[in-house]
């Protein structure tokens, strides 16, 4: 019998507030436990929840951004479960209303594009951490994560491979950080996937469907459904039917294990948030949000190369982190040389974040400073090897070039005289590079152009150091 795995994905985000969903908590990660915690995300009685007006802009231009309709009048509901990382044993989440309905994106695998709909997107709060304790055998409880908002972006069941899931979350992940909505930084647990997953035969019913938490990182989110689709095949083969229920990934031993019996929405006990009123979404205020786009980095690909002529692979590099796309506008617009800006994040700056093991998002040189030094590369005031020296300075020491480059004496040489002379003296000492270049051997004078350019540092300027080294050995050559 021939399977098919049906995938549907539920994405949790948390959002770059800098306050939490309901109070004035700060959302900074990190910290000493439980020092990020007021009576309200708490949970203490008594208290009432202020929902965070930016909580609502973000869900907006998320949903926006995924081709989704506005619920203009959405409203919170309650999800009651009694877990110790909900202090109030309940959740303020979206259930009959949510903000957003109906979206969708548009993929591409191996060159074919397919479109994954977007059922729904929802606001709700995060719950506390759970550290256990592998000493005690205990379990401590850490809720300065506690009601961090969260936007849950639940897909249709439209994934049938591993594939095309790491294509959705990539270029779900690249929309979110473009939008400044979220870092998305799963190390940090700002995206989080759980993956509901079921085999079928194919064209037939849908199979039982398990769901898989703990997935941190793209790498395990592609193995563990692997995992997952060949445990329940293998299951059916033999006879045996699919348990619905959540289970947890670990990566380390390459397999999952099961947690709990999968809940449906009934288990919850939803019912209206009676402490929130419902949210009433103007049209002036969505036109305000929608006018507010920024540009998306599928646009920024297409102008970058419409308008500069780089080739997919440098766009691609230029976009794929909306830090590294910010930094090449602001070097491209101070330095008015496109192109140079290109090559310049596309090879030094990116060598330099692989060689320092700098993550995008940490990328903070000086856009300025960086202009300065195409400036001068442009202007053949410096050399290439000069220009690399002074860009790795700014990046790991934030150095000012031109001072930088003075102090070094990196600047080209414009004596001609000086140039005269290294080249003179290289010739002198090796007549025997000289005559073979005058016997038509031209690899002879890339090394006397290479001695002479070591000899005058990296203040030669490499046409200067061709142009006069070739009058010279011409020159003898008449002689």
């Amino acid at each position: 019998m021939r399977w098919e795995t049906v995938i549907g994905l539920e994405v949790h985000t948390e959002l770059s507030t800098e306050s939490k969903i309901f109070c004035g908590c700060t959302t900074a990660f990190g910290g000493e436990p439980n020092t990020h915690v007021c009576p309200v995300c708490a949970g203490m009685p008594g208290t009432l929840p202020i929902l965070n007006r930016a909580v609502v802009e973000r869900a907006l231009r998320a949903g926006l951004a995924l081709n989704c309709k506005i619920t203009q009048n959405c409203k919170f509901d309650r999800k009651s479960y009694f877990y110790p990382d909900l202090p109030k044993a309940y959740q303020v989440s979206q259930l009959y209303a949510p903000i957003c309905r109906g979206g969708h994106m548009e993929i591409e695998v191996n060159g074919e594009k397919k479109i994954i709909g977007i059922r729904q997107i929802h606001m709700e709060e995060d719950a506390g951490k759970l550290v256990h304790d592998p000493k005690s055998g205990g379990t401590l409880m850490d809720y300065n994560r506690g009601g961090i908002p969260l936007l849950e972006i639940v897909s249709q069941p439209d994934f049938r491979s591993g594939a095309e899931v790491i294509a959705y979350l990539e270029k779900l992940r690249e929309t979110l950080l473009y939008l400044g909505v979220s870092d998305c930084k799963m190390q940090e647990g700002s995206l989080r996937a759980d993956v509901n997953l079921s085999v079928r035969p194919i064209g037939g019913e849908m199979g039982v469907r398990t769901e898989m938490k703990n997935l941190n990182s793209f790498k395990a989110i592609g193995r563990a459904i692997e995992y997952e689709s060949a445990r329940q095949i293998e299951i059916l083969e033999n006879g045996g039917y699919v348990i619905q229920e959540t289970r947890r990934w670990d990566d380390d031993a390459g397999e999952s294990y099961g947690m709990r019996s999968k809940e449906n929405a009934q288990d919850y006990r939803y019912f209206p948030e009676p402490d929130l009123l419902p949210i009433e979404i103007s049209d002036e205020w969505l036109d305000s949000v929608r006018e507010s786009l920024p540009e998306l980095a599928h646009r920024k690909r297409e102008r970058y190369m419409r308008d500069y002529g780089l080739s997919g692979h440098e766009v691609s590099v230029l976009t794929g982190h909306k830090n590294i796309s910010d930094l090449f506008e602001d070097i491209s617009k101070q330095s008015r040389n496109p192109l140079e800006s290109a090559r310049l994040v596309t090879g030094e700056i990116m060598r330099l974040l692989n060689v320092t093991n700098t993550l995008p998002e940490e990328l903070s040189p000086d856009g300025r400073k960086l202009a300065v030094l195409v400036e001068l590369l442009s202007a053949r005031k410096i050399n290439r090897n000069a220009y690399k020296e002074a860009v790795e300075a700014v990046f790991t020491d934030n150095a000012e070039p031109e001072a930088y480059i003075a102090q070094k004496g990196l600047m080209m040489l414009s004596d001609d005289n000086a140039v005269s002379e290294a080249a003179g003296a290289v010739l002198a000492d090796n007549p025997d590079a000289a005559a073979d270049y005058r016997a038509g051997k031209e690899k002879a004078f890339g090394f006397l152009m290479g001695q002479t350019m070591r000899k005058l540092g990296k203040a030669g300027d490499p046409d200067t150091v061709k142009k006069i080294l070739k009058e010279m050995l011409d020159n003898q050559e008449g002689a």
